[in-house]
């Protein structure tokens, strides 16, 4: 049997999606609460994701939504990466706010953010091993927020995925 690298790129990439979504599951997270929620997005909802950025675009005037609509396009797939909110009982005050108590609840909680982003390192850190372009991109994270991919969720992030030979995500 004879595998073409070119035809079978797709199913690699999405290969390489499952281990980091498994690597985002299994980081370490604050008390070993596991507020972490993510998915591996492909095929159509990636239309969805850049039509959203491109309305983003057109509300705010901001480029980046315009820009990295088209990368989405240019991706096999996207990993999201968000986190649930929950006070975490430690008063850190790393929120601005001397006690847990007296954050409102439309403040993120620090320990929470932190947790997301020692997801998104153990994810790009398996693209990296599976030699998968990647970038993460908080502008396609805020198209997928409003789309309420991830029920309940907040501080969403994504990560295109591409195994082309150049990475569609830098040098734009």
């Amino acid at each position: 049997m004879i595998i073409n690298e070119r035809a079978d790129r797709h199913s690699r990439v999405i290969e390489a999606g499952r281990r980091m979504l498994t690597a985002a599951r299994t980081a370490p997270k604050a008390k070993g609460a596991d507020l972490i929620e993510c998915a591996l997005v492909e095929g159509d909802d990636l239309k969805k994701i850049s039509d959203e950025m491109i309305r983003l675009h057109d509300e705010t005037g901001r480029p980046v939504y315009l820009r990295d609509s088209a990368n989405i396009l240019a991706a096999d797939a996207i990993l999201v990466i968000a986190t649930r909110i929950c006070k975490m009982g430690l008063n850190c005050g790393h929120c601005g706010f001397p006690t847990c108590d007296e954050k409102p609840e439309s403040a993120p909680c620090a320990v929470n953010c932190v947790d997301v982003g020692i997801a998104i390192g153990s994810a790009v850190a398996t693209a990296a091993d599976c030699r998968i372009d990647c970038r993460v991109m908080f502008s396609a994270g805020m198209a997928v927020q409003r789309l309420d991919l991830l029920e309940g969720c907040s501080q969403y992030y994504c990560i295109p995925l591409s195994a082309s030979s150049k990475n569609p995500f830098f040098d734009r």
